[in-house]
């Protein structure tokens, strides 16, 4: 097996541990004992239940064979491309959120896993995270009938909010 296969496979397999943590998948009893100390999930709001991931995307030049990777091992189905999210394939996370697979969009942009984490306010939110040192990579920005979103880095590391 070549290096390079060796890389790719590494990248699949991160992917499917994100997706799976991003999909909120939790053993039955954990699941019961959440509910039990939170009450009904459907009644959670994002200020309420913690981090919910409302967008998971994922840069990468091979779109497609991510896309049937996931799909196969979560029996999901990705659809067509999207020009709102930058062409990216998307499908529905259980979560209610979404997962989205797409190519750079600049030759400059690298390979990246990038969640974005719901809030209720995205410009308090991206004011909280300059004073904890981020650089701003996106402001906050509307996707016409989608919500709001916005990039930033701190330490070396992307991070993505989003507001419904």
């Amino acid at each position: 097996m070549k290096l390079s296969h060796i890389g790719i496979g590494v990248a699949c397999v991160v992917s499917l541990v994100i997706v799976s943590a991003a999909t909120g998948y939790q053993p039955e009893s954990d699941m019961k004992q959440q509910v039990t100390e939170a009450g009904s999930p459907d009644q959670a709001s994002p200020s309420s239940e913690g981090m919910t991931v409302q967008y998971l995307e994922i840069v990468t030049p091979m779109v497609d064979e991510t896309c049937e990777a996931l799909g196969n091992a979560h029996g999901v189905e990705f659809g067509d491309p999207i020009p709102e999210f930058g062409n990216a394939r998307t499908a529905d996370l259980t979560s209610g959120g979404r997962i989205g697979v797409r190519a750079p969009m600049r030759a400059t942009e690298t390979p990246v896993v990038r969640p974005y984490i719901l809030v209720d306010d995205i410009k308090a939110s991206v004011e909280a995270a300059e004073e904890a040192g981020a650089t701003i990579a996106i402001p906050p920005m509307e996707i016409p009938g989608q919500g709001m979103f916005s990039i930033y880095i701190l330490g070396g590391i992307e991070h993505g909010l989003w507001q419904l």
